[in-house]
């Protein structure tokens, strides 16, 4: 039986057309009805030890299920056996990635919610069984959504009341450029070569948005500390990107791009290909976002005329990034403000409040910086589903909901 196998393996690899050689190779296994089946294009033979023989010849088995540590995470739920089998030998046509590379967080650790990253565009369609049901989950849309964008400043109505004590406002997005690996997947030779279209788009920009182009490889030390001063400077270390395979051949290919009065930043090939941010003291949020829009469009006919091509843009699921919460606008826009009646009434109830105003209260040092004093960092809570004005705007009507509670629990609390 063996032997008969190993021959049709080897008809199939000598056959010069790859049709009649897969079903030679077919009627061959078939010979042996009770031992074999033919799955998906894939003869699955038991009396190898349930070894999995490919229609190439290649002999590449079924992965065995992971044990996925993160038991509550999305991944957990949506990465079920049945889909894991189906998936799991497939590689993406752009970088080659993987669902087990996709997941790798989720297995490692046992704290992620989500758990799982895009190692290019493919990967959303290749192994949507699994991406789908979780976006969709995530995002609280419908099977049938699409994404609408619109960055048109005019649409903004009002702004932020002028006597919130509002330190900053900062807005950013993330960007991909189709025929490149996202973070987690992306190959050195695309990095580099994004990396130098991103080079020579940015050190192309006039007016407010001139500046200069930072290498992380290779940067002078002045220059590293005055970015790290400016709290520009991304760096390595990060758990949840290295297990995703997002600081590969790390600083390589990386920098930082800033203008001269430091309101317009991009990052290149950190967590996304780009990460395009606008920001300024005080509370201006349309002048913010009319930066933003301007730059964004600066950075996408730059690269578009240099190279044909354009931004990763789905249908359903917008502006593609590596990690499926920040897919649609990928947009976080933000304030730093004092809440000092918000944190007497107890941050529990700051929070309860926002996520009834669709937005999210963070400390000022970041996502797991924690909170100290009383100053928060208050931005949108959606990224899919919604437009980039329609964000912006929730943003300024709930900050301003919020600094008028805040005068009225100052008074209860007698501050």
């Amino acid at each position: 039986y063996q032997r008969r196998v190993r021959e049709a393996v080897v008809s199939t690899q000598s056959t010069g057309s790859s049709q009649f050689a897969f079903t030679t190779f077919v009627s061959r296994i078939n010979m042996f009805g009770k031992y074999t089946k033919v799955i998906y294009g894939t003869a699955a033979v038991a009396g190898l030890g349930g070894i999995l023989l490919m229609a190439n010849g290649s002999g590449n088995a079924s992965k065995p299920f992971p044990k996925i540590l993160s038991t509550h995470s999305l991944v957990a739920k949506h990465v079920t056996k049945d889909k894991w089998e189906k998936l799991s030998n497939i590689k993406t046509k752009t970088s080659g990635f993987t669902l087990e590379k996709a997941i790798a967080c989720a297995v490692q650790f046992d704290d992620q919610h989500c758990g799982i990253y895009a190692g290019d565009g493919d990967s959303y369609k290749d192994f949507a069984a699994v991406f789908d049901p979780l976006i969709q989950e995530y995002h609280g849309i419908s099977p049938n959504a699409k994404h609408t964008s619109d960055m048109d400043v005019s649409k903004i109505r009002g702004t932020i009341n002028p006597l919130a004590p509002v330190h900053s406002v900062r807005i950013r997005v993330g960007r991909s450029f189709n025929g490149f690996g996202l973070s987690p997947g992306i190959t050195r030779e695309q990095r580099l070569e994004l990396e130098k279209l991103m080079k020579n788009a940015l050190e192309s920009m006039e007016g407010n948005l001139k500046g200069n182009y930072y290498p992380l490889l290779g940067m002078d030390e002045k220059i590293r500390q005055q970015l790290v001063d400016d709290h520009f400077l991304f760096v390595s270390g990060d758990r949840n990107l290295k297990a995703a395979g997002m600081e590969r051949d790390w600083p390589e290919g990386r920098g930082i791009f800033h203008n001269k009065d430091k309101t317009f930043l991009v990052w290149v090939n950190e967590e996304d290909q780009t990460r395009i941010i606008s920001m300024q003291k005080g509370g201006d949020v349309r002048e913010v976002f009319a930066r933003l829009a301007k730059g964004i469009e600066a950075v996408r006919t730059s690269v578009f005329n240099a190279s044909g091509k354009d931004f990763l843009l789905d249908e359903k699921y917008g502006y593609i990034h590596s990690c499926p919460t920040n897919l649609g606008t990928g947009m976080r826009a933000s304030v730093h403000i004092d809440l000092p009646g918000w944190t007497a009434e107890g941050v529990d109830k700051l929070k309860a409040r926002c996520e009834s105003l669709n937005l999210q209260p963070r400390g000022t040092r970041g996502e797991s910086g924690g909170q100290t004093g009383v100053t928060y960092d208050i931005s949108n809570k959606h990224r899919l589903g919604y437009s980039e004005v329609q964000l912006v705007q929730t943003m300024i009507d709930g900050v301003n909901t919020l600094y008028k509670e805040d005068l009225l629990l100052q008074k209860k609390h007698g501050l």
